[in-house]
């Protein structure tokens, strides 16, 4: 399997993410880890503030694909090539990983390391050294 190399469009859409990390941290003073916000929006105890902000900024990252929709006229391509069952495991590993590592890839990897955070760039390197380890052993050992 190839993937198409945008480096333009990879370019703009990191501008993008670096920007409204920035934006949240510096209107509402927090992390733009999508776990913790997601978490958030479904947490029994939190202020009506913090979750709207969650809620809104979840929003936002959904509502990236219709929007690209109407600007270009088509939908993104995308093809995941896996099965419904492997997905929810995989999704299963993400949320637990999330929940063990104390963030996600979004606020360790874009918002930690930017602070310095000796903790968001272990647990970055982590995350991507068992990301590079997945990916040669499904498509080269198992053939995924």
């Amino acid at each position: 399997m190839e993937t198409e190399f945008t480096p333009w469009l990879s370019l703009g859409g990191g501008m993008m993410i670096g920007a409204s990390a920035v934006l949240l941290m510096a209107t509402n003073g927090r992390i733009a880890g999508i776990s913790g916000l997601t978490s958030r929006i479904f947490a029994r105890s939190t202020d009506g503030e913090a979750r709207g902000v969650s809620a809104l900024f979840v929003l936002g990252l959904l509502m990236a694909a219709p929007i690209w929709m109407l600007v270009s006229g088509d939908w993104p391509q995308q093809w995941v090539p896996s099965s419904p069952a492997l997905m929810a495991v995989a999704g299963l590993l993400v949320g637990f990983g999330a929940t063990y590592g104390n963030g996600c890839t979004s606020g360790h990897g874009v918002c930690g390391i930017s602070r310095g955070s000796m903790r968001s760039i272990v647990a970055t390197l982590t995350f991507m050294a068992a990301a590079f380890v997945t990916v040669f052993v499904t498509r080269h050992l198992i053939g995924g």
